[in-house]
């Protein structure tokens, strides 16, 4: 179930993610707080994120966390603006657009993948926060360099960014699924394989395309799944850059070379 951003008072919000950062120290302070809580939600994601927990974390009552943060609505909020201040500031262009997009793509899959909880929090309404502000920027910075217009790159932003998310978001899935279930991807698929070839023995020449690509999937690795989905972030990265070049070309911007 997703959780909406920006759910907390808009000015006590606004004023907690645009504040100078603390001192931190012996006491409470609110980016002690926030680090705590990126932290429980690193180990258990949302479903284990509490003001009580966060307190346990901090050796604190939950309601000492109040005079802080008013509530939980507004820590995920500094939750993922902190976060997001993991990206780097910029990424340059001398090797050309596509070589900096590409990294962004790169660093963002590892992004989530490192902090999976963040997918769960619906893009639908943003933090508005400092390091949103900043990550969203380092991409604007590759994509004003194509020489696209605005409503282009509007649009690749949004491409990048959901392909991006969708992918990392099959790998956190599949992780989430061999903890809760106690099987992993491939105890689960020979669990089922052999019961589809009985109950489907002409599965092949009924879905011969499926078979086909079954038969041409990747090697050994981590996991069924997670094989597939490297292959796949690789794949569509590629062919992505391929369709923002040929929008750059149409729109006799830049090259992809520097």
């Amino acid at each position: 179930m997703a959780v909406f951003a920006g759910q907390g008072d808009a000015g006590r919000s606004l004023r907690l993610l645009w504040r100078a950062p603390g001192g931190g120290g012996p006491g409470l302070s609110v980016d002690a707080i926030v680090d705590a809580a990126v932290e429980v939600a690193d180990r258990e994601g949302l479903a284990g994120l509490s003001m009580r927990a966060v307190g346990e974390r901090l050796g604190r009552s939950a309601m000492a966390l109040y005079a802080y943060v008013p509530g939980k609505a507004e820590l995920v909020d500094l939750m993922c603006d902190r976060v997001l201040g993991g990206f780097p500031a910029e990424y340059p262009v001398d090797a050309g657009w596509r070589v900096a997009l590409r990294a962004w793509a790169v660093d963002a899959r590892g992004f989530f993948l490192a902090h999976p909880w963040v997918l769960q929090v619906s893009q639908a309404r943003p933090v508005l926060g400092p390091n949103e502000f900043a990550m969203v920027e380092g991409l604007l910075g590759i994509l004003r360099s194509t020489g696209l217009g605005a409503p282009v790159v509007r649009g690749v932003v949004g491409a990048v960014v959901q392909f991006v998310r969708g992918a990392a978001g099959v790998v956190a899935e599949a992780r989430r699924a061999a903890r809760e279930t106690g099987l992993s991807d491939e105890e689960w698929w020979w669990s089922r394989s052999g019961v589809l070839a009985e109950v489907a023995p002409d599965f092949a020449e009924r879905f011969p395309l499926s078979a086909w690509l079954a038969a041409e999937g990747p090697g050994a690795g981590v996991s069924f799944v997670e094989r597939g989905a490297v292959e796949a972030f690789e794949v569509g990265l590629e062919v992505l850059l391929d369709g923002v070049e040929a929008a750059v070309a149409r729109a006799g911007g830049a090259s992809s070379v520097g």
